[in-house]
């Protein structure tokens, strides 16, 4: 891969997947709103406002693949949604129609079926359940995924991200977290695939408590390696337990199903 694109890649995300993908691609173009530093070795840095149609093309144009975590990250207003998570992720898909149908990976997350139960094994089948406007915006990337491939032959993988961080942070990660290290090689596994399609992953490292099933996605060939497991003393000596009826502990959207409608809050 000659040149490969990561949005948002100021965020928490991206910034643990800039070092790590250092020499995948010749040149890493690194973009968000945010001052990301001076460009090193093998890098392009290119600020853009995905709201903007006309900047988003011109950022685009080249590439051979784009990683698209750009957008909010978290709960936000509906305003702040529709341009940074709905408007922006359209014209991801509509830059990538017009210069050359680049594959994409699109980040989307947990949030998009957060209003299932814990105790439901989700799949590539299970129906959308957003648990937040995140959740929602989320569920609209994955739509247009699926229109870009049946249309245009675009193709991607949608990752629904559980929780990525160097290490879980409270109880309800032992079964979400993500290593670093297991989303870059499930990205460079989504990129070298010579066929995709428009295929859902679920983000989530081995670890022992398993919420969900990616047998759907194994001829792209990732298998994590890394397990929450190591972590459990320490988190379970520092959290306390909940009570099996939490709503936190019922719904796999956690805080983010049980919060209150944010429009009503700010």
């Amino acid at each position: 891969m000659h040149r490969l694109l990561i949005t948002g890649a100021g965020g928490n995300v991206g910034k643990k997947l800039r070092d790590r993908l250092a020499g995948f691609a010749d040149i890493l173009r690194l973009s968000d709103i945010v001052d990301l530093g001076e460009a090193g070795e093998g890098e392009e840095i290119v600020l853009c406002d995905l709201a903007d149609l006309d900047a988003v093309i011109d950022l685009v144009d080249g590439v051979d693949g784009i990683i698209h975590l750009g957008g909010a990250s978290v709960e936000n207003t509906f305003e702040y949604i529709l341009n940074a998570n709905i408007r922006g992720t359209y014209n991801i898909f509509e830059a990538a129609r017009k210069t050359g149908k680049p594959r994409i990976l699109f980040a989307s997350s947990i949030h998009a079926v957060g209003f299932h139960p814990r105790e439901k094994r989700l799949d590539d089948d299970t129906p959308f359940r957003p648990d937040c406007l995140y959740g929602v915006s989320k569920c609209f990337g994955e739509s247009l995924a699926s229109y870009y491939y049946d249309k245009f032959d675009i193709e991607s993988a949608v990752v629904r991200i559980g929780s990525c961080e160097f290490e879980p942070v409270d109880r309800r990660m032992l079964a979400t977290w993500l290593s670093p290290e297991d989303f870059v090689q499930m990205i460079k596994d989504i990129f070298n695939a010579p066929r995709l399609a428009n295929t859902m992953l679920y983000g989530a490292s081995a670890n022992k408590e398993q919420w969900w099933d990616n047998s759907h996605a194994a001829f792209i060939g990732w298998t994590p390696q890394d397990s929450s497991e190591q972590f459990r003393k320490k988190l379970e000596a520092s959290t306390p337990k909940p009570t099996w009826n939490d709503p936190n502990v019922v719904l796999q959207g956690g805080r983010f199903a049980t919060a209150g409608h944010f429009e009503d809050e700010n």
